[in-house]
């Protein structure tokens, strides 16, 4: 199977820097819907059989024009929303996303019973993301896209995926609408083949260090945080 990770467009908590993660979530910014009006000219050489979004607004507007060009439902699933932050939720001070990044990335290099602050642990956010997953390989569509969120797709592609690890995953950025490529199946291993538009492995430079949307991780230090939510 193969399977597009989509991280959904733009909105105005990604531009405040805030760790906005609870149900339902802010609508796209102007910006985030041209992004979503693009993906289905990005993706038009992708034979999608089935497309998911999460339960969160912003994915479901961002699917929207791929479901009106597919012509394909959007099952909204719970499980693929991004990974809760709990105590941490509408943050965006330097501690906050300190601690964000510490735990989704300790998830990623193993430690999956760190529990996110009033949120969830890592094994409880792998399960829910690969019973979607799960679901997605059950309809026997060849391609299926799944319009996520950046923190949840970073993490679950570094545990899942044979060829990417923790630091690849938290060294890569993954900005709106950015979408990571795997190909594989449940039970058999997946392979990541595309990182935002890049053949992984072929990489033709040397990664930029970022935190979870993507941004440098000098921004981060200089100035406020970008968060993934």
């Amino acid at each position: 199977m193969r399977l597009l990770l989509i991280r959904h467009g733009q909105t105005p908590s990604n531009v405040k820097h805030l760790l906005d993660t609870a149900e339902p979530g802010p609508a796209l910014t102007p910006l985030g819907q041209r992004q979503a009006a693009a993906l289905p000219d990005a993706l038009a050489g992708e034979e999608i059989g089935a497309l998911f979004a999460s339960t969160l607004l912003r994915t479901q507007l961002t699917a929207e024009p791929l479901a009106t060009r597919t012509g394909l439902e959007v099952r909204v699933r719970r499980g693929i929303r991004e990974l809760f932050a709990g105590d941490l939720e509408m943050r965006g001070d330097d501690r906050a996303v300190e601690t964000y990044l510490t735990t989704v990335f300790g998830w990623a290099a193993g430690d999956t019973g760190r529990r996110m602050p009033g949120g969830e642990n890592g094994v409880e956010a792998l399960r829910r993301f690969d019973a979607v997953v799960d679901e997605a390989a059950a309809t026997g569509a060849r391609t299926v896209a799944m319009v996520s969120h950046g923190a949840a797709i970073r993490m679950w592609a570094a545990v899942r995926a044979e060829n990417v690890d923790v630091e690849f995953a938290s060294t890569h950025e993954l900005l709106n609408t950015g979408v990571v490529i795997l190909s594989g199946a449940p039970g058999e291993g997946w392979r990541v083949q595309e990182w935002a538009g890049r053949s992984v492995g072929h990489e033709d430079s040397a990664p930029e260090a970022s935190g979870p949307a993507g941004e440098s991780v000098d921004d981060i230090e200089d100035d406020p945080p970008t968060v993934n939510a």
